[in-house]
């Protein structure tokens, strides 16, 4: 198992995981919204194509990696090529708890005040899950890890990893 992608809705702990795994089996990790989106104020998403070549690129580059992200058409992706997937199946409740208690995370804002002030935006976000039919809603999600043949886990705690 070196090929790991998992997924769920925002503030579910996939980052969290990813981060936990990536070092206890020194595999590399690409969290997608590092590259899902373009830098413009509002924030667009970047062509499915642009973003499925960085994808490839980043799994060539690597034996051993773990993909993590919100985004269905993206993860289809990183799937074919994967070991196992992870659903981070966890309540809409738990999930906007998690946000509210998350650390900065540099690579996606240029302070933690800047993140905090995406807060009230992230949770209406989450509290939508179950009510969208997007790309990031727990119907595609669900429809994903349904299809996959492989070997595949889902967690609907934070204390199960």
């Amino acid at each position: 198992m070196n090929k790991i992608v998992i997924f769920g809705n925002s503030g579910s702990g996939k980052s969290t995981m990813a981060k936990e795994l990536s070092v206890k089996y020194k595999l590399s990790h690409l969290d997608l919204d590092t590259l899902a989106w373009l830098p413009t104020s509002p924030p667009r998403r970047k062509s499915p194509c642009e973003s499925e070549k960085e994808i490839v690129k980043f799994i060539k580059r690597n034996t051993g990696w773990i993909v993590e992200g919100c985004y269905s058409d993206l993860l289809e992706i990183a799937m074919r090529e994967s070991d196992k997937i992870i659903y981070m199946n966890l309540s809409i409740e738990k999930c906007i708890s998690n946000a509210k208690k998350r650390p900065w995370e540099p690579h996606k804002y240029t302070s933690k005040e800047a993140q905090d002030a995406n807060l009230e935006m992230l949770i209406n976000w989450i509290s939508q899950y179950t009510e969208r039919s997007d790309d990031f809603s727990k119907k595609s999600h669900e429809a994903l890890y349904e299809q996959y043949k492989g070997l595949k886990e889902m967690i609907t705690s934070n204390r199960d990893f």
